[in-house]
């Protein structure tokens, strides 16, 4: 599984419309399950497909604090393994059948990829609306307890007054690595107690 957190005003809706748009053709299909804020999007084979094997993949894409999260499942592969030692098997007995199989096996390519196409058409989709992995405005400083001066992260000492800043910078979640602010009793992205 691997987690991508992207920081600006974007939807789930809109990187789930965009993977439908992406993938649901040839011989792939796309459902969308979940409300507005959490959406599961599965990437599968068709049922009917005319090449290749079967495999499957899942997005789930939550509203965090300043963004939304994307975590990308583990991907099937027993149907895409299944059909390429078909196609190796066959080349061994007779290795003039590779050429009926040769849709197949680009088929095959094609989902083994998936996983990287996926986080293209997520990453094209996040500039497209102008987000990023880059932190917050909100992350992105400190606001001195003592003046209220805005400082930046890992300062020290309010630029203001001098007061230490300490107990008001920002830590990460044990549990999955966000930024959040001290005060933040449970992650907004994992929704782990802190």
């Amino acid at each position: 599984m691997s987690t991508r957190i992207y920081h600006g005003d974007i939807d789930p809706r809109q990187i789930a419309n965009s993977l439908s748009a992406a993938f649901h053709r040839g011989n792939f299909q796309v459902q969308q399950i979940g409300d507005k804020d959490n959406l599961v999007v599965q990437i599968a084979t068709r049922q009917n497909r005319l090449s290749g094997g079967r495999t499957a993949m899942t997005a789930t894409i939550s509203r965090v604090a300043d963004g939304i999260s994307i975590t990308l499942g583990q991907q099937n592969w027993l149907g895409v393994a299944a059909s390429l030692g078909f196609s190796a098997l066959s080349a061994v007995r007779n290795p003039f059948s590779l050429l009926s199989r040769l849709d197949d096996i680009a088929q095959d390519v094609e989902s083994i990829t998936l996983e990287d196409q996926i986080w293209e058409v997520i990453d094209r989709t996040a500039r497209e609306y102008r987000v990023g992995h880059a932190l917050s405005a909100r992350l992105r400083r400190t606001v001195c307890p003592y003046c209220l001066t805005a400082n930046e992260i890992a300062a020290g000492r309010c630029i203001a007054c001098g007061a230490p800043l300490g107990e008001v910078q920002p830590i990460t979640c044990p549990n999955c690595g966000f930024v959040v602010k001290r005060d933040e009793a449970y992650c907004p992205n994992c929704k782990n107690r802190l």
